[in-house]
Parts: C-alpha cells; structure tokens; sequence
C-alpha cells in the first residue's frame, strides 16, 4: 500500500510504471531525475519546488496592458507574489511556455502586433530579459513546450490582417529567434494549448467559425499539426490548457458565451474531449493555466479578475479557490516549471 503525500519521506524514490522514469520526492510532488533536475530536497536549496508564473496582460481600465510577472507555489493555495516585469508591457500575450528552468513569453499586443520574446529564470525572481523575436510577430496564439522546445502556434499575425495557421518553435535553453515549425489545419486565433514529453496539443479557437477541434504535433520533429479528435463541448474559443504527463486539460472558453466546462484527454492516444467537471466562474481570454504533476492552476473571469482556481488533475471533479493573482487582469499567460512536457 502507498503511503499518503503527508507521509511519504522527504527525498524518497520510486518508479513510474507509466513513464518508466525514476522520481524522488519533495516539497510535495514526485520529481523526475535527471541530469538536470534540480535536487530540491536538499537543504537549504533555494531552488522552489512546482512554481506557476502569470505574465502580461490588461489591467482594468482602457489601453492598461501589464508588464507584471507574479507566481504562486503550485503546492500551497494561496495568493500570487510579484515576482518581476517583463521587458515590454502587453495583452493578448497568450502562450507562454517553460522548461524547467526558464519561463518564456512571446509576441502580444502593445498597442500594435509585437514580436518580442522574453525570457526569467523561474528559481529567482526579477524583471525578464530579452530572448529575441518571432518569426512573424503575433497575439492569441497557443502556447506548449518540453523541457527542450517552445511551440507557439496560430495567432493573429502582424503580417496578415486576419489569423495565421503558421507554427514557429524556440530552443528554449539559448537565446534567438523562432524558426518555422509547421502548420495547423487552418489559419486559427484564440486556441489555448499545453503538452506531454513527446506530444503539443492545441484546442479549439476561431477560424472565424469556433472550433472544438483537437490538433496535435510531436514537439522534438517539425511539421503540421495532425487531427487529435474533439471537445465535447462547443465553446472552444479563449480556454486555457494544462497538463501532467499523462493527461491533457482544457478549460474554459466561449462561442457564443463563456462556459464553465473542464475537459481531460489523454495526451499519449487519440480522441474526444472528456467531461471533467466545472470551474467556479466562467473562463474566458484569462491568465491562462500553469501545472505540476499532480495540480492544475487555472484563472477565471471573477468580479475582479484575479481568480485562481484548482484541479487534482488525476481525479476528474469541480474546481476549487486556490487564491487570487497579486495584480487584477487578464488576456495573458501563464507557464510553469513542473507541467507534464518536463
């Protein structure tokens, strides 16, 4: 019989039947080791453990776009903390993604279609540093990464005056610009996205028609995105994505109105959308979604705009408050340093 989380050990060690990996534990999560896994269990290291990032976005108020960064300790509710800024303010910044390392931010709006890629060191706190640029700068795309590559597909582009079906990817772990990817099935905006090791996974959007469709890439090769199946539910425009290892989340969204909806598929197969449970509050164009290997961190549209909600990824059921964001807004996004691509 498995022991409780409050009981197992700090610095235990067992083996993933599923991922056929060796983890250790602690401060609260199973960790996968590797050569550069950080080693969190010893003491004193200022490494955190399972840490959630939200950046950009809109303030309350006309034309007040954010360069605020603020971060939870996925593992305890509780609210957000500044944690920095980033180097150009902007909304509609809507896929960031993270190895375990870095967090990275792309593209958004500023008023005008911006291409800047920037980048934290999650283990520290301070402002984000200049990466490089997009491909072809753009906003409301969908955002999903491994531990070695950032996949940022669809959008509205700069270059176009609707949406684009182009997919551009980084190297997270150096500095540059993005380089040609591939494509999705259609030029699509507002889709949400989120990954496992091997598999990116991009969720609905708006072609103008809103989409329920699933697309999928396999993150380490380029080329287009391949059908996945579909969302149960038909509001699949502005949701948000998270994950573990094995299992997708997509939450959230509207088309025609905002929906309460959480849906799981399990990243490693092909299929429908499967009903989860339901959020608190209606989720539509938020901060998005951040993980670890157990919990999804959600924000929603509350009153103030500040909400975060939580899943136990691994038992479908209800959202629940998990604390509120240091600044009120929304329309950007949020990454983490212990999502299911790690």
């Amino acid at each position: 019989m498995s022991l409780p989380p409050s009981e197992v050990p700090q610095g235990a060690i067992r083996f993933n039947t599923d991922s056929q990996r060796l983890e250790f534990y602690a401060q609260g999560e199973w960790w996968v080791m590797s050569t550069d896994t950080p080693n969190l269990a010893s003491a004193g290291d200022p490494t955190p453990g399972p840490r959630g990032l939200f950046g950009g976005g809109q303030l309350t108020g006309p034309n007040a776009i954010s360069d605020v960064i603020d971060y939870v300790n996925i593992s305890s509710a509780g609210n957000a903390i500044d944690f920095g800024n980033l180097t150009v303010a902007r909304r509609w910044v809507t896929g960031a993604v993270a190895s375990r390392t870095r967090g990275v931010w792309a593209g958004g709006f500023t008023p005008s279609i911006n291409d800047t890629i920037d980048f934290v060191t999650i283990a520290s706190t301070g402002n984000a540093t200049d990466f490089g640029n997009q491909l072809d700068s753009k906003a409301t795309y969908g955002g999903c990464s491994n531990e070695t590559r950032g996949v940022f597909g669809g959008g509205n582009p700069e270059a176009s005056s609707s949406k684009t079906d182009g997919i551009d990817y980084i190297t997270i772990a150096s500095t540059g610009n993005s380089l040609d990817f591939g494509n999705l099935a259609a030029a699509t905006a507002s889709l949400c996205a989120t990954a496992g090791q091997v598999r990116g996974l991009f969720f609905g959007g708006y072609t103008p028609t809103v989409l329920r469709t699933i697309q999928f890439v396999t993150i380490a090769t380029t080329g287009n995105a391949q059908n996945f199946g579909d969302l149960a539910r038909t509001n699949g425009q502005e949701g948000q994505a998270c994950a573990n290892a094995t299992r997708g989340i997509c939450s959230g969204g509207t088309g025609p109105s905002p929906c309460t909806d959480i849906e799981y598929v399990n990243i490693a197969s092909t299929g429908n959308g499967n009903k989860f449970g339901d959020l608190i509050t209606a989720g539509t164009s938020t901060m998005g979604a951040v993980s670890s290997p157990t919990r999804g961190l959600i924000s929603t549209d509350d009153t103030n705009q500040d909400d975060i909600e939580m899943i136990e990824i691994a038992t479908e059921g209800n959202a629940v408050d998990f604390g509120d964001l240091s600044a009120a807004r929304d329309i950007g996004s949020g990454c983490s340093n212990a999502h299911g691509g790690l």
